[in-house]
């Protein structure tokens, strides 16, 4: 995992100091290359390529970057691990058509496939991670990709006569004569799903290229503009291709296949010459993918795993002991709240952009232990997409049933009398009522969420349920009346998923925006921040075109998701060790706020502050802040937003 950079001059300009100007633009990404770095410079074509290493495969100069191709038509720059780059070298070598191998790095071997093979095929070919960008000497062509499901960042855009690009926005505003200036649509989807959806960006004329896409730019060509983005492997047509060839075998043959997949994943991400670990939560995700790295392994697995001392956020108990199970050489740090928000004032810098999703405190802290002892850790990210471990796909569907026969007017009825005693006053009900409710209920009848149910029984549509649910500020309109809300793939009903299941739908919206938008970018920036490479062997496509096979009942089952990947883990990790109530990795961040943060949360927040910036509205959000601050709602999540979006305006201004 690496950083990269670099500019094409389009209108034939050439800076002066361009290789110093190229290295500046690749020290801001040191954090997440710091063993090297390079530059690779074609004055007559325009291009310069830049790129900060961090040494996984080949630790030798062998591995170094920007890399040219055997036969001297590539030059590329790439961040990523491709995990079966050893089978492509042997069927390379089967061909007759390897190159005299300089070394063994991965970056190498994809160099050779697209010579062999083309861009867009060696790209099918590979299973990995990656952002790159790929200068043809032949064509004079920039083509920039970027991997399935979104796991490696990757910006681009102009300033003046020149195309940038790089893994982070910080390298982009190094260039001289980039301006920045917000993009006012991308900050109403920013307030409505926490974090700035691809392909936008936080800055005009600034963009994020898609997972699964690639997208090319030619010397001399045409300026401005986020060029024309390919789709060479799409999630959907995954999805709705696993309806018309569904898995037909049983319910062992199926968990079998899984283990099968998963071992097969598992064995080629731990390819490193590096020391390698895995970070445990002890939930379903990350239990698994441990299981299968410590059954497969001759000496204990290394595992990583953080605690709280607040009730209802640690983890850290139920993750020792899968940990003992299993046999791992586990290390914990319990945490206070004082290293927790010591964090808080750099994470601006962190994030680049703005990120309001409060669990990358925890995240960063995880990876920060990690980093202590190993260089790259595998992760459990990707179940609750591919298998359904979400709780809003249960209640979401069950609630939409329930709602559908029911005329509008009737609707609103309910919604009023649901809303007018306070969420306190629910929350005295519960208290009361709730020894006598089922388990899932206990969680459905806390007063905000009755609150946050009550605005969504008026949808017409069932994803008019799911963006209810998904949404941080319901109506950005109302913090930013002069601005359209730009469609998305949950909004535009042209890139809704063809299936009759809800729950199925839901799942796919969430694995072609929530994954790679709020959770791949938070793990991606949290490791990088200290050099650490994540890998993530549940998100192998191969795992997911299985996974979109399956009936659903062998995903979501008893009111219970994950069903399947809990077969799998319950041969190696006993039910009564990893069975418990879904937890969320996160911080209590709704008391901080009353508590410890106040003082830098009421600054962020003050009226004036924000009026002279001019970007929202303060009415609003003054009227959620004292709510929140009375113990009145619970606005902690899209206030968190607002602070993160105001902290990293003063950062970047």
């Amino acid at each position: 995992m690496c950083g990269l950079t670099g500019f094409l001059s389009v209108d034939g300009s050439w800076p002066r100091d361009a290789g110093a100007l190229a290295r500046r633009m690749a020290d801001t990404l040191m954090h997440r290359g710091p063993d090297d770095d390079g530059i690779w410079l074609d004055e007559a074509a325009g291009v310069a390529l830049a790129h900060r290493r961090l040494a996984i495969l080949d630790l030798s100069p062998a591995g170094h970057q920007p890399m040219a191709s055997a036969g001297g038509r590539y030059v590329i720059a790439y961040n990523g691990e491709i995990y079966n780059h050893v089978d492509l070298r042997r069927e390379l070598n089967e061909r007759g058509a390897a190159p005299a191998w300089r070394g063994h790095s991965d970056t190498e071997t994809l160099l050779a496939a697209f010579e062999t093979w083309g861009i867009e095929s060696a790209l099918k070919r590979a299973v990995g991670m990656f952002a790159l960008a790929l200068w043809d000497r032949q064509t004079r062509t920039l083509t920039f990709a970027r991997d399935r499901f979104g796991e490696k960042p990757f910006y681009y855009g102009w300033a003046g006569g020149a195309l940038l690009f790089g893994s982070e926005l910080k390298a982009l505003r190094a260039f001289p004569g980039f301006v920045g200036r917000i993009e006012r649509r991308a900050l109403a989807l920013y307030l409505r799903h926490n974090a700035v959806p691809a392909p936008w960006s936080i800055y005009q004329d600034v963009w994020k290229l898609p997972p699964g896409c690639l997208v090319a730019f030619t010397a001399g060509g045409s300026i401005g503009g986020p060029g024309a983005t390919h789709t060479y492997w799409s999630a959907r047509d995954v999805a709705e291709q696993g309806s018309v060839d569904p898995f037909l075998g049983d319910e062992t043959e199926a968990t079998d296949e899984l283990e099968k997949l998963l071992v097969q994943s598992i064995t080629g991400q731990q390819l490193a010459d590096v020391p390698l670990g895995a970070l445990l939560s002890g939930g379903i995700d990350s239990s698994t993918v441990v299981a299968l790295m410590q059954a497969h392994s001759s000496r204990p697995v290394r595992t990583f795993t953080i605690g709280f001392q607040e009730s209802g956020y640690d983890e850290a108990a139920q993750a020792k002991m899968v940990a003992q199970h299993l046999g791992t050489e586990h290390t914990e740090w319990y945490v206070t709240s004082e290293d927790a928000l010591a964090l808080v004032s750099t994470l601006p810098d962190l994030y680049d952009e703005p990120f309001g999703d409060s669990s990358q405190i925890p995240t960063h802290l995880v990876c920060a232990l990690a980093r202590r002892h190993v260089t790259v850790a595998l992760t459990g990210d990707g179940g609750d997409e591919l298998f359904g471990g979400y709780n809003r796909y249960f209640w979401a569907q069950t609630l939409w049933r329930y709602l559908h026969p029911v005329p509008q007017p009737l609707r609103r009825a309910l919604a009023a009398l649901a809303t007018a005693p306070s969420p306190r006053t629910w929350d005295r009900i519960y208290a009361t009522i709730q020894p006598l409710l089922p388990r899932r209920l206990r969680v459905m009848l806390a007063g905000d969420k009755i609150h946050k149910a009550a605005g969504l029984i008026s949808a017409h549509h069932p994803e008019d349920l799911y963006l209810g649910l998904v949404s941080h500020w319901d109506d950005p309109s109302r913090l930013m009346p002069d601005v359209q809300e730009p469609p998305t793939a949950v909004t535009n009903p042209e890139r809704w998923l063809r299936e009759e299941e809800f729950a199925l739908r839901m799942m796919y919206l969430d694995t072609v925006t929530y994954l790679p938008d709020d959770i791949l970018t938070k793990v991606d920036r949290a490791a990088m921040a200290v050099s650490l490479e994540t890998r993530v062997p549940l998100l192998d496509h191969r795992v997911m075109e299985f996974a979109w096979r399956l009936p659903p009942a062998m995903r979501l089952r008893g009111g219970q998701g994950k069903w399947l990947l809990r077969q799998l883990l319950h041969r190696y990790v006993p039910r009564e060790l990893v069975e418990r109530p879904k937890m969320g990795f996160g911080v209590p961040i709704d008391a901080w706020l009353r508590g410890p943060l106040r003082g830098w949360a009421e600054d962020l927040l003050d009226a004036d502050r924000l009026r002279r910036d001019g970007d929202l509205d303060p009415g609003p959000i003054r009227t959620r802040w004292a709510e929140h601050l009375s113990g009145q709602r619970n606005w902690a999540y899209p206030l968190w937003d607002i602070l993160m979006f105001t902290a990293w305006r003063e950062r970047w201004r």
